[in-house]
C-alpha cells in the first residue's frame, strides 16, 4: 500500500494560489529542529535526494535498468508533500518498499529523533501554498 501512496502520480504542484488562504492548520516545524535535520540530511540523504531535496537529474517516475525507481526528488516539485508525516518517516524507518527503489532502512542507523529532524527539513523545502495544502492532508489523516 505504501508503495502505491509513494510512487502513484501526485507529482503536480499545486499552481498558485494559496492553499485556501488560511494559515496552515500545522506549524511550520521548529527552526532548531530544522537546523538539526539539514545536519542528518546532508551527512545520509544528499547524495541520493540531492541539495535541498532537489533530486538526481532524470525522471525519478522511470524505473532504472534494473527495475527500481531512483531517487524522489523531496522538495515540492515530487510527491513527499502528498505523505503525512507518519508515511515519511516509516519510509525512512523502513526503506523503499520491496522492489520499489533501493532506499536502505534507517531504522537502528539513525535515532527516532534523528528521522523526525530530517522530515522536518524536509518539509521546510516546500513553499508556503505547498505547506498548506500538505497540512491540511496532515490534519486529515490524524483524525479518527
Amino acid at each position: 500500500m505504501l508503495a502505491g501512496l509513494m510512487l502513484t502520480a501526485c507529482d503536480k504542484t499545486p499552481s498558485g494560489g494559496d492553499a485556501g488562504g488560511a494559515a496552515p492548520l500545522v506549524p511550520r516545524p521548529d527552526p532548531a529542529q530544522v537546523a538539526r535535520g539539514r545536519i542528518v540530511y546532508t551527512k545520509h540523504c544528499l547524495e541520493c535526494h540531492g541539495v535541498a531535496g532537489k533530486g538526481p537529474p532524470g525522471d525519478w517516475r522511470i524505473r532504472d535498468a534494473d527495475g527500481y525507481f531512483p531517487p524522489p526528488p523531496l522538495d515540492d516539485s515530487a510527491h513527499a508533500w502528498h505523505h503525512p508525516t507518519a508515511a515519511l518517516l516509516a519510509t525512512i524507518r523502513d526503506g523503499s518498499p520491496q522492489g520499489q527503489g533501493r532506499m536502505p532502512a534507517w531504522k537502528g542507523k539513525l535515532s527516532e529523533q534523528e528521522m523526525q529532524d530530517v522530515v522536518a527539513y524536509i518539509k521546510s523545502l516546500w513553499s508556503e501554498p505547498v505547506y498548506g495544502l500538505w497540512s491540511k492532508m496532515e490534519q486529515q489523516s490524524l483524525e479518527p
